[in-house]
């Protein structure tokens, strides 16, 4: 039976938190596994955040939160401590209760889109990579892409100061990948990436000047729904090779899993 006394709770936070999938899908691996486990989907307003996270803190079985936009960073900073990927770019997207009540953070957005370019066969040692957006999941993806053997990023962002910071920070951790800060243009580029919100409604402009794209590119959107987003429909016209965003929340998922050790495996064991 799930939903018992017994239950160990896991959050969902964003504002809004109507878009967010995590929660039907682990939903769903606890009712798969026969785990007495819940996801619940929270939203706050961001000038309510520190009230609602005390409120968080304070319900003891609470298991674990996975966080989205506008929260990464504001929930990084309620840690105490830190995997080195969710330190480097200071933004969470999953934290763990430890045994002192303290919460532990690490962000696998990076590692769930490494992993789903490798299992679509996607090469990224040595290639020149054009990255739009440089917020909370594209800075995981840039160290993530660098830390692979990028040999060259160009990062693009409305805010060219956000992400000229950011270049900084990759540059000094992964000196051998080339990172420039520049406008979304891919040409040039092996592979075209949007890190960024755009394109999650239809009346979104396209993240970069597709015009630019030719067939021997690789374009990728972390977007997951809709699966084939307006800037893949366009590239897949051209006759790019693309991937999808639901690879990154499926192999996020695993990871997830993982670490939130939801089969309760560690402390069988322990």
């Amino acid at each position: 039976m799930r939903g018992t006394g017994k239950a160990e709770i896991f959050v969902m936070l964003a504002h809004p938190v109507g878009h967010a999938k995590s929660p039907g899908i682990f939903n769903d691996i606890f009712e798969q596994k026969g785990l007495d486990s819940l996801m619940v989907p929270l939203s706050c307003r961001p000038e309510d955040f520190d009230t609602f996270w005390a409120g968080i803190t304070a319900a003891e079985n609470i298991r674990g939160v996975i966080i989205s936009v506008p929260y990464k960073t504001a929930v990084f900073h309620k840690c105490a401590a830190a995997h080195d990927r969710a330190a480097r770019v200071q933004s969470a997207n999953s934290v763990r209760r430890q045994a002192d009540g303290t919460w532990y953070a690490d962000n696998f957005d990076g590692v769930g889109f490494i992993d789903g370019l490798k299992a679509g066969r996607h090469q990224i040692a040595g290639k020149r990579i054009l990255q739009v957006g440089a917020g909370g999941a594209g800075a995981s993806l840039t160290y993530c892409l660098a830390e692979e053997g990028a040999a060259e990023i160009r990062l693009a962002d409305i805010d060219r100061d956000r992400a000229a910071r950011l270049a900084s920070l990759v540059n000094k951790a992964f000196p051998n990948c080339s990172i420039e800060v520049a406008d979304p243009d891919p040409s040039g580029m092996d592979m075209a990436i949007n890190a960024t919100p755009s394109g999650l409604k239809a009346t979104d402009p396209l993240p970069m000047d597709v015009s630019k794209l030719t067939p021997d590119m690789t374009v990728v959107d972390i977007i997951m729904e809709p699966a084939e987003t307006a800037l893949l429909k366009a590239a897949k016209e051209i006759g790019c090779r693309i991937q999808p965003g639901r690879p990154m929340m499926d192999f996020q998922v695993e990871a997830m899993s993982e670490f939130f050790d939801i089969e309760r495996k560690d402390r069988r064991n322990g």
